[in-house]
């Protein structure tokens, strides 16, 4: 198995949200427009589309190359983006990728829930090396994380089927991002509690 490389971290940062951020800059540049493309009418919110997917594999790849690893939940963020984003483009229809954030973190939720039930907690497998945490902490912040994943999967549906398509993006591109930060930072209280760091007394 190749060894995982340590990268500059603002590096890995802007190859991990630069699709993102190029996604919602040419959202805004060409929304509105229309494109006409072998005989068939295209909106910007497609054409952009069509320019994310490669952005993505493009990005991640070099992500790959230059650490040697992949993480679970890159894979299937990549994976659905391909998938979702073919669609939206093939189908000329832009639910499919507004679709991707409800089946991801559903997924993700699901997977924590099915550690759950076997009594394990799967995100500690992802995330130990960053929070030292006691077995009690993880089963806690598993649980937790697993509901908040559900609620982001409810919240995304809500707002591409009930609110503009601006919206969406805007939700897309700052909403989740600063509702996973906004999640983290309210465990400090159990990070505390439950960290198996020893104290420099």
């Amino acid at each position: 198995m190749a060894e995982q490389r340590k990268i500059n971290p603002m590096l890995k940062l802007g190859l991990e949200m630069g699709p993102v951020i190029a996604f919602f800059v040419a959202y805004v540049w060409l929304k509105g427009e229309t494109f006409t493309i072998g005989g068939n009418d295209y909106s910007g919110f497609i054409l952009v589309t069509a320019m994310f997917v490669p952005l993505m594999i493009l990005t991640t790849g070099i992500l790959w190359k230059l650490t040697g690893h992949l993480s679970k939940m890159q894979i299937m963020t990549l994976l659905l983006v391909v998938v979702f984003g073919g669609l939206t483009v093939w189908l000329n229809d832009p639910k499919f990728i507004k679709m991707k954030p409800t089946i991801l973190y559903t997924f993700f939720g699901s997977a924590l829930g099915l550690g759950l039930l076997r009594g394990q907690s799967y995100l500690r497998h992802v995330m130990e090396g960053m929070m030292p945490l006691a077995d009690a902490g993880w089963m806690i912040l598993t649980r937790r994380l697993m509901m908040f994943f559900f609620g982001l999967a409810v919240a995304n549906e809500l707002v591409w089927r009930t609110m503009s398509e601006q919206a969406w993006v805007n939700f897309k591109t700052f909403g989740l991002t600063a509702a996973l930060f906004a999640f983290f930072m309210s465990q400090s209280k159990l990070f505390a509690a439950h960290s198996t760091e020893e104290s420099d007394t």
